[in-house]
């Protein structure tokens, strides 16, 4: 059987192990907290960041990167969008040269505005990538809910190999060539997901939520077609599908983050209570900045950011956006 490692020991990775695991996998597991780790070597469980999901099957705990790579068929990094490049040049040149690489961070590099693929593509050949994304819960894949994503490579045989790696009767797989596309939309969704929370923790209804996901729709629909995505894929699984489940459920670290900012906390105090990365807090400023060097107008993701960044209010910001002059809907597309 194939040997899957997973560098990086949070929770959707460990959800991913167990699929794999389950298949027969070899899984390595490497985390640079070597504490965190152990715990979950001992406990065979991730009670860190995915607790009740047990670990069944061949796992290894590996105390480097080096030896949960070097024997490995295929390679998943998982970890925050900001740490992915120190990962992944210190596992570089241990990894194996027909070894399949996935990323599964939902996130924009800060600075440089690169997509994963983009800093992956520094160090690998991206025949040999693949992008996994939609709307998967780590704490639903970890007990089996029936589950739906989509993946892209450059390379379609990388593509089915790494789908029918994760494929069973619980976790389906789509296939997409706009790899742009999907890892803008998982990214920029992020954003949307803090706002929502914004919503539900000033406690306005529904209507409020559902005009709020419509209208970012349209506004990351179309960043990404001034970037060269295409606009069905914002309308797919890593689109609009990531998006409901982001934005709307308990599960979501971005959606916690924004509710708690919607009931009074800071930023600052409001990642702290999280205790996880979410990633729209730092995405938002990515988006900002790529909409004003682009001239697209996101009123909702400027307004996201701004109250991240301290600069409005809550209440500030809903009454800019809701006083905006009338447009036509249409105009993104």
């Amino acid at each position: 059987m194939k040997t899957v490692a997973f560098i990086g020991g949070g929770s959707f990775g460990t959800a991913l192990s167990t699929i794999v695991a389950a298949k027969g996998c070899r899984v390595n597991i490497f985390d640079i907290d070597q504490e965190h780790l152990s715990r979950m070597e001992a406990d065979m469980e991730n009670k860190d960041y995915l607790p009740g999901v047990k670990l069944k099957g061949d796992y290894h705990f590996c105390r480097t990167g080096e030896e949960a790579v070097r024997d490995a068929d295929f390679v998943v990094f998982a970890l925050p969008a900001q740490h992915v490049r120190s990962a992944i040049s210190a596992a570089a040149p241990f990894i194996r040269k027909d070894a399949v690489i996935t990323c599964i961070s939902k996130g924009i590099e800060q600075k440089t505005h690169k997509r994963m693929s983009e800093v992956i593509g520094e160090y690998f050949d991206l025949d040999r990538y693949v992008c996994i994304s939609g709307p998967s819960h780590a704490e639903e894949v970890g007990i089996g809910v029936p589950t739906a994503v989509a993946m892209s490579s450059r390379k379609e045989e990388s593509a089915m190999a790494m789908a029918e790696l994760f494929m069973n009767n619980r976790f389906r797989v789509y296939l997409n060539d706009d790899m742009m596309g999907m890892e803008l939309a998982a990214s920029l969704k992020n954003v949307l997901a803090v706002g929502s929370g914004i919503i539900n923790g000033l406690g306005y209804g529904d209507n409020t939520l559902a005009a709020m996901l419509t209208r970012g729709c349209a506004e990351t629909t179309a960043l990404g077609v001034v970037m060269g995505a295409r606009p069905s894929t914002f309308f797919g699984l890593a689109g609009i599908g990531d998006m409901i489940v982001t934005c709307t459920s308990i599960h979501s670290r971005n959606f916690r983050c924004g509710r708690l900012i919607g009931q009074g906390y800071s930023p600052e105090d409001a990642i702290k209570e999280i205790g996880m990365v979410a990633e729209g807090m730092y995405t938002a400023e990515v988006v900002h900045e790529l909409a004003e060097s682009l001239n697209v107008e996101m009123p909702i993701s400027d307004a996201i950011y701004n109250v991240i960044r301290g600069n409005i209010t809550v209440e500030d910001a809903m009454e800019t956006l809701m006083g905006r002059p009338m447009g036509y809907e249409m105009d993104y597309l």
